[in-house]
């Protein structure tokens, strides 16, 4: 079947939802979508050469320049340089056993190599970028390098990637680069290997079930794991989604994003939805990020209009305090958006509304919002919401093809799947791999979920936390981490960075928390300020040891990304903080110590 497989008909923005439900027998359910998985072509890179052929002049990749101006490349551009990539790949003799690996960041060139690779069946890595650069001890990406053996690295900046490939891990690889940097492949040198047979043969000889793309785990439960991912599993959850959002079988995805390709969301998402729908990906240079970051997003959203906008809770918040404060460019931003999608976690109430409140003022049609749950190991999407009136907090239905298994673990349900989109195991790891699936064969993924609303399973789940990181007070009482700090966050928000619940084995309830800025700590009116807040949203969850924070400590140093305790998508290591944080936790629980703030009303 054609990757662009429409009926001709014109299509809603979004799929009915049809679901059902059963009752395993000793608790729990079994939840999947009443709708077969349509067929689709197999492998991933069949969407480049059919787009090359149906749309040739359609823009493919856009990037800015060192002009200030947007370079890019068209859809036909994009097959003839992958098609000579690739031929070169072959031709340095990389394979299955000899994979590729980037670290350098998004950009256009980034994509067509990863493309070149999983088109002829050489795996690819894109590496995180801070691991090469802003990592003092590159302990993660001597990790990943020991793990991948890569026998091709892109460093595409050239010298500020210089200290990382002069790591042992690398050494034996082919380093290309399209900057300055002695002993290196020009990029060009890529460019310039002519197709022929031989390469031809290859591509129709991939095996759609054999790893083509590797991601690494951020590591917020221990160290980086690589996920093999194939060309069926990532073609497959397209197809899932083109039959849940059937507009992008209609009108090609235009997406301006910044989320890094070493992520699943940025890449087998975003990145691949544009490609298996013949859309334009502007890669955006900024991020969410207070400052330069974010005004670079800002005014490249003045020139590019999205029909998607991708970004996590935090890059959106940003976003509508630049909106609610500048009309033009709401107008702008929402002229064509269909949808925002909020990436890595739904979207807090309170911005939801705020973001309600001003398509409402400025976009010419309804835009909704949200959101999905997936994972590295399920390429990635397993839950989507697709209803214009989507709950707040919800990761919707599951997607055709998929099916869930939801398992009282410690009174909670932890969301289990199997479906053409999961993994078949992580790299080099038996004992995990064996430990990832139970007996049918489901994947276990430690996240636990809630039903919205338990009468009605059409309105989907809820995203209820990590099961690794509830605890037990001393009592006994359960406590639901994530429900407390998503409490806390929403309550300090604009003061804190983030925070750690902790309490286990205690009396009762403590916060870690990192201050937005690190002067803080020593505030005297900051930290009673904290109090005053805190005590104010324990009034409001009812009171009791279960939904109350009793004490908090200010930790001065940020999270670190060395000694993992943040990822560099940000996100916390809770595991690794509450190790390495053993003396303030200490502290924090020593009912002498001056340095406890003490939730108080004013």
């Amino acid at each position: 079947m054609r990757p662009d497989s429409a009926t001709g008909a014109p299509h809603g923005l979004f799929a009915p939802v049809r679901v059902e439900r059963e009752p395993i027998p000793g608790g729990g359910w079994r939840f999947r979508s009443r709708e077969a998985l349509a067929p689709y072509a197999p492998r991933i890179t069949d969407a480049l050469w059919h787009w090359a052929r149906v749309a040739p002049q359609r823009s493919f990749l856009r990037e800015r320049g060192a002009d200030g101006a947007w370079h890019g490349i068209t859809h036909a551009e994009a097959a003839d340089s992958v098609r000579s990539i690739a031929a070169a790949l072959l031709a340095h003799g990389l394979g299955p056993a000899r994979p590729v690996a980037a670290l350098s960041g998004n950009s256009v060139r980034h994509a067509l190599l990863a493309l070149a690779a999983q088109a002829v069946g050489v795996p690819y890595a894109a590496v995180s970028v801070p691991y090469s650069l802003q990592s003092a001890e590159l302990g993660k990406l001597r990790h990943i390098l020991a793990k991948l053996r890569p026998g091709l690295i892109l460093a595409e900046e050239g010298a500020p990637f210089a200290r990382a490939l002069a790591l042992p891990e690398a050494a034996g690889a082919e380093v290309v680069t399209a900057g300055p940097l002695p002993g290196a492949t020009p990029w060009e040198d890529l460019l310039a290997m002519p197709p022929g047979a031989v390469l031809e043969r290859a591509i129709a000889a991939v095996d759609p079930d054999a790893p083509v793309k590797i991601l690494f785990t951020s590591g917020s439960t221990g160290v980086p794991k690589g996920v093999p991912a194939t060309h069926r599993m990532m073609a497959a959850n397209q197809q899932q989604m083109a039959q849940v959002w059937p507009f992008l079988l209609e009108e090609p995805p235009v997406i301006l994003d910044w989320l890094p390709w070493s992520h699943v969301f940025g890449s087998s998402h975003n990145l691949n939805m544009v490609l298996r729908f013949g859309g334009t990906l502007w890669i955006d240079e900024g991020r969410p990020m207070p400052g330069a970051a974010h005004a670079r997003t800002l005014a490249n959203l003045r020139e590019v209009p999205p029909t998607i906008r991708f970004d996590v809770p935090r890059g959106h918040a940003l976003l509508l305090d630049a909106l609610e404060g500048d009309a033009d460019l709401a107008v702008r931003v929402f002229a064509r958006l269909r949808l925002v999608f909020s990436a890595g976690a739904a979207l807090p109430e309170p911005a939801l509304r705020r973001l309600q409140a001003l398509a409402g003022r400025h976009a010419p049609r309804a835009v909704p919002v949200v959101s999905s749950w997936g994972l590295s190991e399920t390429a990635p999407a397993a839950c989507t919401t697709h209803a214009g009136d989507a709950p707040p907090a919800g990761i919707g239905t599951p997607l055709p093809g998929v099916e869930l298994k939801l398992v009282p673990v410690d009174g909670k349900l932890e969301i289990r799947l199997r479906g053409p989109n999961v993994f078949h195991g992580y790299l080099d790891e038996p004992s995990a791999t064996a430990a990832a699936f139970d007996e049918e064969g489901f994947f276990r993924t430690g996240d636990a979920v809630a039903w919205v609303d338990p009468e009605d399973p059409a309105q989907g789940l809820r995203f209820d936390g990590r099961l690794a990181e509830d605890f037990k007070l001393s009592s006994g009482t359960r406590i639901n981490a994530q429900e407390l700090r998503l409490r806390a966050l929403a309550a300090l928000a604009g003061q804190v960075r983030d925070v750690v619940v902790v309490g286990a084995d205690r009396d009762d309830v403590g916060l870690l928390v990192f201050p937005a800025d690190p002067a803080q700590a020593a505030d005297a009116g900051y930290r009673q300020s904290l109090a005053v807040t805190l005590a104010a949203m324990n009034a409001a969850g009812g009171g009791g040891s279960s939904r109350s924070i009793a004490r908090a400590m200010l930790l001065a140093e940020p999270p670190s990304l060395d000694a993992g305790e943040v990822t560099d998508k940000g996100s916390l290591n809770v595991r690794a903080i509450v190790t390495r944080r053993a003396a303030e936790l200490s502290r924090l629980y020593d009912g002498n110590e001056p340095e406890v703030i003490r939730p108080c009303p004013t």
